[in-house]
């Protein structure tokens, strides 16, 4: 078979086998696994010896995999969150990216380079990305949370004025005499300002068409795939929707894909099938941002790190340094507490996708030497391969001076969301119960609490169901339970039982783990999906896991000798009787069958 007709399958093998074993290794190393997915693309990369992945084809994919995962963001940041955070998110942005472009122009006029250079290369700096930050912020359960929320929505400001520029940047090629093609807007003042607004114009249109048009027909269209009974008619329905918004606003608006598609995101988070939706697209999420990052890799130089040591210095610094120190007095300098300042400033210590288009753009258009785009390279690398100790260090210093912020004090913290100074005392309850997960099986359990008449406490990290369970009267506190403090908040050391009814296994282990941690002296119940996870829970300390399976069976069991006619007392003996044979996990239970119920008519 000719090479060309498997340079695909080939780029997605090598790109995939070696991220896992990379990102395996660094994991056993105690280092983020980020780690190990750039040095896999820098092993198959043009710039190493051995095997040579194709450049380009990794590039498209990670562009699928920036698309997909700005579509999981969107199904997860309303649009009310998007316009709750605006007034933190769009002067910081605009003023972190004057900031970091100035820096970024001045460090590259130090070296010589003319002024355009360094309005490319500054531009290439102050912009972070988007896909580093939520795999960072998932990392530390951050990206539900108020603080997570003003990350992402900054980013988003901060892409779509790199939107703005890619436009802009063609007028400027043609009044510093680059060899590029004559800008198609014209030149100077006024063919900035011309291309400017018709961006602007063109970003405006595409939000209205997606938000007036696409909140009626995207839902429906969703329940449409939902009603047909087909999974994977429902998985391709969440795919064209993402895809096909997102190539269309590219295509007819100039929008970028990833925009395309969180805006896509946003207009189907309001249709209650928005979580399932997640859900089913999370696999093609994961494994495509993975190939993003190897693609990062395939670009580095690793011999510019010999070659220009101090200039690949000053850009990191620049990066790392420059601009989160600028985000922390932004965000202080808007009334915001040291916690939102942290996460901020942590966020934005990195830069990638838009940083590499703005460095190809700048090249190609003879704005930037070939030197600027892989110093970008070299600073993004080593930027995201810091950016989980940036994060980590945050954590350690924000205990200690989050007391001189605002909204410090005792027993109150600041809600960047809100705007405004809360009361949110960890609760003084004890003897209660802690239901983790307000979802179907989570109001399930707190509406028999209710009639017990037993105290709980709920915690959801979705902020919208926080809020439907707070405003029918219960005490919800909005966060991650694998999150530090979160349990400790809800009283974890004086509960009597913590029910763990979320329907994501791995996050029911986080829970779990993070519940035992704290040495909750607390029984701890949680939700199971089937026997194999049923049991790695148990070793892991759950006092009691209960699987779908384990109640379908003896459920049914009941049901069906009801409708035989059994009388009540012998069928729930019966299913008693099964119960506690699954619940023992003995695949023959010994059940006497000769004692069965005898099948008779049920009395009136």
């Amino acid at each position: 078979m000719p090479q060309h007709q498997t340079e695909l399958i080939t780029m997605l093998a090598l790109g995939v086998v070696l991220a896992f074993g990379f990102g395996l290794a660094a994991r056993f190393l105690r280092l983020p696994a980020l780690i190990g997915y750039l040095l896999a693309g820098i092993a198959i990369g043009p710039n190493t010896p051995g095997i040579v992945g194709n450049v380009e084809l990794a590039r498209q994919m990670s562009e699928l995999g920036v698309i997909l995962l700005m579509f999981g963001v969107g199904l997860h940041f309303s649009l009310n969150d998007l316009l709750v955070v605006r007034r933190i998110a769009v002067p910081g942005a605009m003023i972190q990216i004057l900031t970091a472009t100035l820096i970024g122009t001045l460090v590259s006029r130090a070296w010589g380079w003319n002024w355009s250079a360094g309005l490319v290369f500054g531009l290439a700096l102050s912009v972070a990305s988007t896909v580093v930050l939520l795999r960072a912020l998932d990392e530390v359960s951050l990206l539900d949370s108020p603080n997570g929320r003003i990350a992402v929505g900054w980013l988003v400001v901060e892409d779509i004025a790199m939107v703005l520029a890619l436009v802009v940047l063609p007028s400027f090629a043609a009044p510093v005499g680059a060899d590029a093609p004559a800008a198609p807007i014209g030149a100077g003042t006024a063919g900035v300002g011309l291309a400017l607004g018709l961006t602007l114009i063109k970003v405006s249109a595409f939000v209205a068409v997606v938000l007036v048009f696409g909140r009626r027909a995207v839902p429906w269209l969703l329940r449409q795939a939902a009603r047909s009974g087909s999974r994977e008619l429902f998985t391709l329905a969440v795919l064209a929707i993402a895809l096909g918004i997102a190539y269309g606003s590219a295509a007819l608006f100039g929008v970028s894909f990833a925009l395309g598609a969180f805006f896509a995101g946003v207009v189907l988070s309001e249709s209650e099938l928005s979580h399932r939706a997640a859900t089913e697209s999370l696999p093609l999420q994961d494994a495509f941002a993975v190939l993003f990052f190897v693609s990062v890799g395939m670009l580095f130089d690793p011999s510019i790190l010999v070659n220009d040591t101090l200039s690949v210095i000053a850009v990191v610094l620049v990066i790392v340094l420059g601009k989160a120190l600028t985000a922390t007095g932004i965000v202080l300098a808007l009334g915001y507490p040291m916690s939102t300042a942290l996460v901020v400033s942590a966020a934005l210590a990195q830069i990638g996708e838009f940083s590499f288009i703005l460095a190809d753009f700048g090249v190609s258009l003879g704005l930037m030497p070939m030197e600027g785009r892989d110093l970008i390279l070299a600073g993004a690398l080593l930027s995201i391969t810091l950016n989980p100790f940036a994060f980590a260090a945050a954590k350690l210093m924000a205990p200690l001076l989050t007391a001189s912020t605002p909204g410090g004090g005792e027993g109150r913290h600041f809600d960047p969301l809100l705007g405004l100074h809360v009361e949110d005392r960890p609760t003084a309850q004890a003897d209660h119960v802690i239901v983790v997960g307000a979802g179907r099986v989570g109001r399930t359990i707190v509406a028999a609490l209710r009639k017990a008449g037993t105290p709980y406490v709920i915690i959801e990290r979705d902020r919208r169901r926080a809020e439907k369970a707070r405003e029918e009267g219960a005490a919800v506190k909005h966060g991650d339970a694998a999150a530090p403090g979160v349990l400790e908040d809800a009283g974890a050391e004086r509960a009597r039982l913590i029910v763990i009814a979320v329907p994501d296994g791995y996050e029911a282990r986080r829970v779990l783990e993070r519940a035992r941690e704290i040495d909750a002296l607390a029984e701890v119940l949680v939700r199971a999906h089937g026997d194999a996870d049923r049991t790695y829970l148990q070793e892991r300390g759950a006092t009691r896991a209960i699987s779908a399976e384990y109640n379908v069976g003896p459920a049914m069991a009941e049901a069906t000798l009801s409708g035989l006619g059994v009388a009540p007392a012998a069928t729930s003996t019966t299913v008693d009787q099964l119960q506690e044979a699954e619940s023992s996990n003995v695949e023959d239970s010994g059940t006497d069958m000769h004692g069965a119920p005898e099948l008779r008519p049920h009395p009136e």
